[in-house]
């Protein structure tokens, strides 16, 4: 899930102006997220089998995110800022949404993948769950794994100079995913000690990056960390490297839109994360078959390619609301469900009126529960970020050299 655009950014985006087509995109991928989770419970009938509905949410998160997180980086010039700003965006809903998993496990057991010891703290604490094999106490938790490792991984080419690299990047992991699908059937680092080893140096490189004593070297180790854990230790190897080549595609879309970066790359490595799954060991999955992985990729593209190309004119303004509220509703509604299906039972046994008007209630109640811990939890946190975050840095100056060296 993205939560891509800085706070300011997105608060003040009307529907007409130059960022509301990233809320409406947030929107669009918060909707089909949700129906992909939805439908099989309540309406398995209207679940599409052509393409992946959840997947093709993900993706255009995925695209917003690379869009969007290193010009916010390069635009503030301040990795503490940047760093602040991201964790009162991140933390407070998600925290929130374990709490209220938690609170909810004397009814409704926690999911079995998540390990009943202290490496689930830890990979909570990071966020790192997916790329260290753990799953998350909600199931859309995996994604931020990925947002999480792109933000280290950005920061680290950033105070290094090399993010406007950003086409050989997408390229690269391109590469890499289709040679990790062919030769990794799972991930080579396995047991807890991945979760404990990344939490301790993430705590430490966070402070850090925030404090600014040792930040060039902590921002090396965590960039490497992050890419280590994503090839070596995430449950689906190829994956974690597909979708940085689609997060750095993202990134590599806005140098060109600048003028700064050539178009080749990002076809080159459309071209591979199309081809990942094709011939990986790890392609089981329904989702991830040559046709229907084909088509998703496919029309993430078109949507993000059709909301740029859109992104003068005035958009519906109930979507970019959507996407505004959209990081409330992306965590909140897998528990939900959960809590729905327990107290109603088998929703697919009831009659199809039953089951629609079943479907609209909790759509309608999801969305009022998630612009209320929008408005009184997201947007009072990312204010005290703000404010937090308006000291600048002891590193700043030097960042901002580094970000204005030629890099490629």
């Amino acid at each position: 899930m993205s939560t891509s655009a800085t706070a300011p950014l997105s608060a003040r985006s009307p529907t007409g102006s130059r960022l509301a087509w990233l809320d409406a995109l947030r929107g669009l991928g918060a909707v089909a997220v949700l129906l992909e989770h939805m439908l099989p419970w309540f309406m398995p009938v209207l679940r599409p089998y052509w393409f992946n509905l959840g997947m093709y949410g993900v993706m255009v998160f995925f695209l917003v995110s690379g869009y969007i997180i290193p010009v916010s980086l390069e635009g503030r010039g301040d990795v503490r800022a940047f760093w602040i700003s991201r964790i009162f965006r991140l933390y407070p809903i998600y925290l929130l949404v374990v709490v209220l998993v938690l609170a909810m496990a004397p009814w409704m057991p926690v999911r079995e993948q998540v390990p009943r010891d202290l490496s689930a703290v830890a990979g909570h604490v990071t966020m790192l769950l997916d790329v260290v094999h753990m799953g998350g106490l909600a199931d859309t938790m995996w994604t931020l794994s990925y947002e999480m490792v792109f933000y280290l991984l950005v920061t680290a080419l950033f105070i290094g100079g090399l993010h406007r690299r950003s086409g050989a990047l997408a390229v690269g992991f391109g590469a890499v995913g289709v040679l990790a699908g062919l030769v990794l059937s799972g991930p080579l680092l396995t047991g807890s000690w991945p979760a404990y080893v990344s939490g301790a140096v993430f705590l430490v490189g966070v402070a850090c990056l925030v404090g600014g004593r040792f930040r060039a070297v902590a921002a090396w180790v965590l960039g490497a960390m992050a890419v280590v854990l994503t090839i070596c230790a995430g449950y689906v190897p190829w994956l974690g490297a597909t979708i940085l080549a689609m997060m750095f595609t993202g990134t590599a879309i806005r140098r060109w839109e600048q003028g700064t970066g050539r178009l080749w790359p990002m076809a080159v490595a459309t071209v591979l994360v199309a081809l990942a799954p094709v011939w990986s060991i790890q392609a089981g999955w329904w989702w991830v078959q040559p046709g229907v992985w084909f088509t998703t990729t496919a029309l993430a593209g078109a949507t993000f390619a059709g909301a740029m190309a859109l992104r003068g004119r005035r958009l519906p303004r109930f979507l970019v609301w959507l996407g505004l509220t959209s990081y409330s509703l992306y965590l909140l509604h897998h528990p939900l469900l959960r809590l729905v299906y327990a107290v109603a039972g088998d929703v697919r046994a009831m009659p199809p009126v039953a089951q629609v008007s079943l479907s609209a209630a909790f759509v309608a109640v999801l969305l009022v529960l998630s612009w209320g811990t929008y408005r009184y939890v997201e947007l009072p946190m990312q204010r005290l970020g703000r404010r937090l975050a308006q000291k600048p840095s002891s590193g700043a100056s030097a960042e901002r050299v580094a970000s204005s060296v030629p890099a490629g």
